[in-house]
């Protein structure tokens, strides 16, 4: 199943509150929230205060990203504040499979990210263990920027992998999607789509959110 996550990075942080009841209100499936520290990416965002501050407000499937160095120092934090799911990058820990085992001891989904230049070996031996796999199809840390098409292979070639293996997990993708590029990555194999300025930037987000559940019926 297509699984829509709007992502909060794009939205209007004065009024945060009400941007998320508008994604909530137009059916999206789950709530993207980027965590940034300004060492691993380029930019610093939020971090557990406000997602402990919005899940109050939201029955949304909190699906957090760490773009930080260390992650497993905030695992902890980030379950007692309300995440569903927490992703972590290959290339931010030294200790890969045991932050995921972390982050299912404390009751959440894990999930792996790899930036576009991290090849997918980085990442073969803890499938069995995660929920999730994010591909970047951008390099992190800014919203609006345009879809690497060079990903698309990586795409392709994950999900052979885990239908080949029987490894039943979701396959998100993060980065430049819009109804234009939609249809190439749902073709490639993947099933989650974190769109931020494609939302959060139209003039209807329950519009947005149609458009790129139709988009994806046109698969390439």
């Amino acid at each position: 199943m297509i699984k829509i996550a709007p992502s909060i990075l794009s939205a209007d942080f004065a009024r945060l509150a009400e941007e998320i009841q508008k994604v909530e209100n137009a059916g999206a499936d789950y709530l993207h929230i980027d965590v940034m520290d300004g060492h691993f990416v380029p930019n610093i965002t939020l971090g557990p205060p406000v997602v402990a501050a919005l899940r109050p407000r939201s029955a949304l499937v909190f699906d957090v990203h760490l773009m930080i160095e260390a992650p497993e120092r905030f695992v902890i934090s980030f379950a007692e504040a309300g995440a569903d799911i927490l992703t972590v990058h290959a290339e931010a820990t030294r200790h890969l499979d045991r932050t995921i085992r972390l982050i299912r001891e404390k009751g959440m989904r894990a999930g792996v990210a790899l930036n576009p230049a991290t090849p997918l070996s980085a990442i073969e031996y803890v499938l069995p263990l995660v929920d999730q796999v994010l591909l970047m199809t951008v390099n992190p840390g800014f919203g609006g920027q345009r879809f690497l098409a060079e990903v698309v292979p990586k795409i392709a070639s994950l999900r052979r992998l885990l239908d080949r293996r029987g490894i039943p997990l979701d396959l998100e993708v993060d980065g430049g999607i819009g109804p234009e590029t939609v249809a190439v990555a749902v073709g490639a194999g993947a099933n989650v789509l974190v769109a931020g300025s494609a939302v959060f930037g139209a003039a209807s987000v329950a519009a947005a959110v149609r458009e790129l559940r139709a988009a994806t019926a046109n698969k390439k």
